[in-house]
């Protein structure tokens, strides 16, 4: 892939006033994230209970989230390789608009008991959540080196306000809903199309200059993509590079884990007959998702990126525990998922950041991309699953299991921390 820089105009921009158009980035970048985090958290609030409905099985609930995360894994390449082509605004801007037509679609199939067309929709509204994740990378175009965890965790942060409020407004749209005639559960999927268009909007209207383009790193000339030959070359950067790899694993894990036991807490509680209380759990899971970032990209500037992943994963770890630890209780889940949230915080923004900074500046789309890809299939591997070992072993089970995979990345962190000390001080 050629590695073609921009035109002078934009050479200009970047040695006139970076940090002007960095902070006019993150305005535009926080603008787009409230009301597409609102879209992700309302449908992931309602989300199992009406595969449930369509279905009458509890074992497949999960499919409905795996449809959704899958079709955000197979929208990171191509979205990647286009917006090194074509510039951040019209990639992003593009793939709201199709997670917006996905809402729709979905909302189609679920008032007209079609679970085909249900599933087809979710998978198109993952590219919303795509373009969701990479707004993340955007963040750290422009960030200097010491700043990028900052710069990450302050977008991450303002979809507290659209993420926290999605599952409050639930209830609202499903009375909404129903009293225009339609099923109450396609209300929060109409209401996400709303939102993903209107993130759609910002993006393409406010997203001047491209970040990409001041950076130097957009290349008209790319080839078109071709996840397979993109996925080896990052898989390549990747290999021989200790670091990275800690970073994707930190990606991976806590995305895993999350999606796992967050897509079957509102069966967990409906089966316990708290299903009025779900959304209201779901909320507070992504407050600690979202709303602790700016104080999670801070701790990752001071304490490194091995002991933020570390950190993160003994949250993750105790709040998986917490939300089954002496059976069903309404204050564990509670207390559970919101430490849920803080873990995942700090696995994706020290991870996100990690494997950015690791690999070499005209090789990170490219990373980006395929480490997006690698963590949504994990998640949609989780929802996917997490219905059948629900219902085969019970949600205590599912839960550990997410506790595990969080001990394991404890493990990994620490060894190569402890690596890393030994290597300075010989």
């Amino acid at each position: 892939m050629s590695t073609a820089t921009t035109a002078d105009p934009s050479r200009e921009l970047v040695d006139g006033d970076v940090r002007a158009i960095q902070r006019r980035t993150l305005i535009v970048l926080r603008s787009a994230q409230i009301p597409a985090q609102a879209a992700v958290s309302g449908v992931i609030a309602v989300i199992a209970l009406l595969v449930n409905q369509l279905l009458d099985s509890d074992r497949l609930a999960g499919t409905g989230s795996a449809a959704f995360t899958v079709g955000a894994a197979l929208v990171a390449v191509p979205l990647s390789a286009y917006m090194r082509r074509r510039g951040r605004r019209p990639g992003l801007a593009r793939a709201f608009a199709i997670g917006s037509c996905g809402a729709m679609i979905a909302a189609v199939g679920g008032q007209s008991g079609s679970y085909g067309m249900f599933m087809l929709g979710m998978l198109l509204f993952g590219s919303g959540q795509a373009a969701a994740l990479q707004g993340r990378f955007v963040a750290a175009d422009l960030a200097p080196a010491e700043g990028r965890s900052r710069a990450i965790g302050s977008v991450v942060w303002v979809g507290t306000l659209g993420a926290a409020f999605g599952p409050l407004l639930t209830p609202w749209e499903r009375r909404l809903a129903g009293a225009l005639g339609l099923d109450p559960l396609v209300g929060p999927f109409l209401f996400a199309a709303l939102c993903f268009a209107l993130a759609a909007g910002v993006i393409l209207v406010f997203l001047r200059p491209d970040p990409l383009q001041v950076a130097g790193q957009l290349d008209p000339s790319a080839s078109r993509s071709r996840p397979i030959r993109q996925v080896r070359m990052a898989a390549a950067e990747v290999a021989g590079n200790p670091m990275a790899q800690l970073g994707l694993a930190a990606m991976v894990v806590s995305q895993t884990a999350m999606v796992a036991v967050m897509t079957m807490t509102p069966p967990y509680m409906k089966d316990h007959h708290h299903a009025d209380l779900s959304a209201y759990v779901i909320a507070l899971h992504i407050v600690g998702m979202y709303g602790f970032s700016p104080f999670v990209g801070r701790a990752v500037e001071r304490l490194g990126r091995p002991t933020s992943i570390m950190i993160g994963s003994v949250v993750l770890g105790a709040g998986t525990t917490i939300s089954v630890l002496g059976g069903y209780s309404n204050v564990g889940v509670f207390i559970g998922l919101m430490l849920l949230g803080v873990g995942w915080s700090f696995g994706l923004v020290a991870g996100s950041t990690l494997l950015t900074e690791s690999v070499p500046e005209h090789r990170r789309l490219e990373v980006q991309g395929a480490g997006d890809l690698t963590m949504s299939l994990f998640g949609g591997a989780a929802a996917f699953s997490s219905g059948f070992v629900k219902h085969s072993f019970g949600f205590a089970a599912l839960a550990y299991s997410a506790s595990l995979l969080a001990v394991a990345l404890l493990v990994a962190a620490m060894a190569l921390r402890r690596k890393r000390l030994t290597a300075s001080t010989r």
